[in-house]
């Protein structure tokens, strides 16, 4: 990775996007890489639109502000796609990952831009069969090491452990690392 890569978390209040900018930002600093991991909300309510962000860099990070052209956009909850502007400042290379039973085309038309690489999971499916929950941030951290191995999977699985071992029964914790591998296999690209 040559170069500082930038990715924007949409998703609801309570889906997990501050937690996996966080997570995934604390894997990649397990891996000697500088990073950033953020939230972007105000006092909103559950289910309200919210931000997250993450960057990972071999160089040092000089910017502490939010992502406004980011190279990979991760969607976890579908609705959002026609309710903001989920491709604001990507341009035609970017990457969107979106949490659906939608197809990437069915997205693709949604969306009404051309361009962008689509791809699709259903994150909370896998979320509701392997955690019995639907919180779907686990597994589209799969899904996106899948298509932009910026880490080793194994990273991820090391730091979801690290940081959840002791506030979740072990069960839960396992059923994660299942999540996080399923959607890993799943992902549907164009």
């Amino acid at each position: 990775m040559s170069q500082m890569m930038e990715i924007r978390w949409h998703a609801r209040g309570g889906q997990g996007a501050k937690t996996a900018s966080l997570l995934l930002a604390a894997a990649a600093a397990m891996e000697g890489k500088y990073s950033q991991g953020f939230p972007d909300y105000g006092p909103e309510r559950m289910g309200a639109p919210m931000r997250g962000f993450t960057r990972i860099s071999e160089e040092p990070i000089r910017v502490h502000c939010a992502i406004y052209s980011p190279q990979i956009v991760i969607v976890l909850d579908d609705t959002l796609v026609s309710a903001v502007d989920i491709t604001a400042g990507t341009d035609e290379d970017a990457i969107i990952i979106v949490n659906t039973v939608k197809t990437p085309a069915e997205i693709r038309a949604e969306i009404g831009k051309p361009g962008r690489t689509i791809h699709t999971v259903n994150a909370t499916g896998i979320a509701i069969d392997e955690i019995g929950r639907p919180i779907p941030n686990a597994p589209m951290l799969g899904a996106l090491i899948k298509i932009k191995p910026l880490l080793g999977l194994e990273t991820v699985n090391n730091q979801i452990k690290k940081k959840f071992s002791h506030g979740f029964r072990p069960e839960v914790l396992e059923g994660n690392i299942r999540a996080i591998q399923r959607a890993f296999e799943e992902v549907v690209s164009e």
